[in-house]
């Protein structure tokens, strides 16, 4: 209990005076908050995992972004290759003599779990599966998952395909964030059919907690029974990932114990709204004197519950500050303290933009600071 504690709080130390989190079977899982983007509890959270079918979220996170950039349409019908038919392992059962298209196959990766629709999808993408391989990789650095490689489209085990609860809470996190309409079209999918075969969605959550809206299982016999899964409930969302759990209704349990224990004791605090200013800071050689500082969106963190009023925030501002500044430009940072004890720092942004002044301006304020 004392390493999973010590695990849990160091990134955020002045959460160690929560409830401990409850014992959960599985080799590695995350517990954590969307609003705040903090992780409330993890155990070995950075330790590589095979993570079987979780690969598929960050196919679907590619495939939603080819439909955002227009480069695929939901009813754009796909040719289906022999290598997909063939797919072992869980399939949608596509054939090549019959049409399908990007929207049946996204609700065969995502529901029924189709390792061959995995393949069509990355084969109409990139070209092939070893290409989109590729962009997985490339995807998985920029959303900051250190401890991730990706091999295939699916999860089909390979020695040098694997991932993290850390890096999969990031994926999640993101696929939710940036795609939230086709997240809520998709992942709470109880069952879909397709060429005549119905097959339910494994995640059993989506029947016991009506506030579970998604997200993915997987499984494979080094992986074991793994689960990312999603509740909201009220303006909160949290996020678990569990790896390497002993059976379907375990890794079910053991999300949901996480889930209930993270709402249970944790508040999530609204400290600013988005575009509201925290500060005017002092602007040097500048068309203006001041701007206002503040966030681009809400500002949210999360404490033990009831400890809200023992929230501070200190505003430590770039000092001089010299125009000209971007509207945007990171100008500081507010440290935020619990109780006295460190929470977190946040980058604090110009929400205005300041010009350079003239000439004059800029000579009067050269010999302020250097009188100072």
């Amino acid at each position: 209990m004392l390493r999973r504690l010590l695990c849990a709080f160091l990134l955020f130390p002045a959460l160690a005076v929560a409830q401990a989190p409850p014992q959960v079977v599985g080799r590695a899982w995350v517990v954590a908050d969307v609003s705040s983007g903090q992780i409330l509890a993890a155990e070995r959270p950075d330790e590589r995992f095979e993570p079987a079918s979780l690969t598929k979220l960050m196919t679907a996170y590619l495939v939603f972004a080819a439909l955002k950039e227009k480069k695929l349409a939901l009813d754009q019908q796909v040719k289906v290759s022999e290598r997909a038919w063939r797919a072992p392992g869980s399939r949608m059962f596509i054939e090549p003599r019959k049409p399908v298209t990007v929207d049946e196959l996204l609700r065969g990766m995502i529901v029924q779990s189709g390792n061959d629709a995995c393949i069509a999808l990355a084969e109409q993408v990139a070209g092939s599966e070893e290409a989109f391989a590729a962009m997985m990789n490339r995807e998985a650095e920029r959303l900051g998952m250190k401890n991730t490689r990706y091999m295939n489209a699916s999860g089909l085990p390979d020695p040098l395909h694997y991932s993290t609860a850390r890096d999969l809470y990031l994926l999640a996190s993101a696929l939710i964030g940036d795609f939230p309409e086709q997240y809520a079209q998709y992942y709470s999918q109880r069952e879909y059919r397709y060429n005549g075969i119905t097959q339910p969605n494994r995640n059993r959550l989506l029947w016991l907690d009506n506030t579970v809206d998604g997200i993915k299982t997987g499984f494979t016999e080094a992986a074991g029974y793994c689960l990312v899964a999603s509740s909201k409930r009220g303006p909160r969302r949290l996020l678990s990932v569990l790896l390497g759990s002993t059976s379907e209704s375990t890794r079910a349990q053991e999300s949901q114990k996480l889930l209930n224990w993270g709402f249970q004791f944790f508040d999530a605090v609204r400290l600013y709204a988005g575009g509201a200013a925290v500060k005017e800071i002092e602007v040097w050689k500048g068309a203006k004197a001041t701007l206002k500082a503040g966030f681009r969106g809400d500002l949210v963190v999360t404490v033990p519950k009831g400890l809200g009023g023992k929230l501070k925030a200190e505003l430590l501002s770039q000092s001089p500050l010299v125009a000209p500044v971007a509207e945007g430009g990171r100008v500081g940072n507010l440290r935020v303290t619990l109780d006295g004890k460190p929470l977190g720092e946040y980058p604090v942004i110009a929400l205005e933009p300041v010009a350079a002044a003239g000439f004059f301006g800029r000579a009067w304020d050269t010999l302020r600071l250097w009188l100072q």
